[in-house]
């Protein structure tokens, strides 16, 4: 059993030594990581406290990939930590379309701003320090694509906001759903951030204005997409 304490701080066990070999087949024979990339995971687990919470190589192919699927005009993104993800989601926009993404740390900014800003991708990305839950609302943007990487405690919060800002046929990324296993464990009564992802995939899975499905990548990636009136 894992202990309550490394819920909390987000501590993952080890991958498996069949599981690592497995991981590293796989990104030898998908895209490669940018050198930008990279060198921004790198001054992330130098720099940054539990710098597992950066996409990395695998997951930021697949955000990279839906973005060139849904071809979205507007994208919003709730937890921006190091930008890894921010970079893959703008990387695939088209010209003319918008990422706009929200970090609630304000001690983030100072890693976080210049390797947006310096980015090839600058011109795409709008950031903005502060809480999503009070921000997104007053903006006067519909969103196509949301990708939620926020307080594990709030998820729910933040799926209902989103859904009053996403267009008819938009989708929902969620990352981090099934929380290392826990989900199917009963949570500590200190454990809020394992109760919050539990309620959301239960609100997620009975909720009639959408369609889901989890895929078990890395901890776990719930796609939802929100039903239009001819579905």
């Amino acid at each position: 059993m894992t202990d309550p304490a490394d819920r909390e701080t987000g501590k993952h066990t080890s991958l498996s030594s069949a599981d690592s070999l497995l991981e590293n087949y796989i990104l030898r024979h998908i895209e490669p990581e940018s050198d930008y990339l990279k060198a921004l995971y790198r001054a992330t687990h130098i720099k940054l406290l539990r710098p597992r919470m950066a996409s990395g190589h695998l997951q930021g192919r697949m955000l990279k990939m839906f973005v060139r699927m849904i071809q979205p005009r507007e994208v919003l993104e709730i937890g921006t930590y190091s930008g890894y993800s921010a970079l893959c989601l703008a990387e695939a926009l088209p010209d003319n379309a918008m990422l706009h993404t929200f970090e609630i740390n304000d001690e983030q900014e100072d890693f976080t701003r210049p390797w947006l800003e310096q980015s090839p991708y600058a011109d795409k990305i709008r950031f903005y320090i502060g809480d999503a839950l009070k921000l997104v609302p007053g903006m006067d943007v519909q969103f196509d694509l949301a990708f939620i990487d926020g307080d594990k405690r709030r998820y729910t919060d933040y799926y209902e906001m989103v859904m009053e800002k996403l267009k008819p046929g938009g989708y929902i990324l969620a990352d981090n759903t099934l929380w290392d296993g826990h989900v199917v464990e009963q949570p500590y009564p200190t454990d809020a951030q394992t109760a919050g992802i539990m309620h959301f995939n239960d609100r997620v899975a009975t909720d009639g204005r959408v369609e889901t499905v989890i895929l078990p990548l890395r901890d776990g990636l719930t796609v939802i997409r929100k039903k239009t009136v001819n579905d």
